[in-house]
């Protein structure tokens, strides 16, 4: 994930963020392997909001789904989601505010995580700035239930 792609992604799920009336977020992007290529944190977001948001990018890579998937999947496997939180050494955070990024070609580049908000609200700004940059974000469309239920 090229530096200025990640950084524009950033800059865009905060501008997200800002349009909808989120309270402020913290946004970590991450390259394919996993390593951080950006965080940018609002004033005002959690000091442990950074952890959080790379927990969740961290998660989707090492899964290869999105954080939201990871946790519907789980919800009934507790056992499962104890381990993998094991051996991540508790990087993994299974709350939707993880998207993966796709290139043109439906390759992994990299991922986003974003912590300060309800985890689909965080959601909703990740899979914003991941199609404003033109690219695809896996889950493609963000869950609905913020918006109805006026999270």
């Amino acid at each position: 994930m090229p530096l200025a792609t990640a950084d524009g992604i950033a800059n865009d799920a905060i501008a997200a963020g800002r349009e909808v009336g989120l309270l402020p977020l913290t946004v970590a992007v991450l390259d394919a392997g996993g390593t951080l290529v950006v965080l940018k944190r609002e004033d005002g977001s959690g000091v442990l909001r950074g952890d959080i948001a790379i927990g969740k990018a961290w998660g989707a890579l090492g899964m290869g789904i999105s954080s939201r998937t990871i946790r519907d999947r789980l919800r009934e496997r507790p056992a499962f989601q104890s381990a993998l939180a094991a051996a991540s050494d508790g990087r993994f955070i299974p709350v939707p505010g993880g998207v993966l990024v796709l290139n043109a070609a439906g390759e992994v580049i990299g991922a986003v995580g974003i912590s300060g908000d309800a985890s689909d609200k965080d959601e909703y700004a990740a899979i914003t700035a991941v199609q404003r940059a033109g690219l695809t974000p896996h889950p493609e469309k963000p869950a609905e239930a913020w918006r109805d239920a006026g999270l």
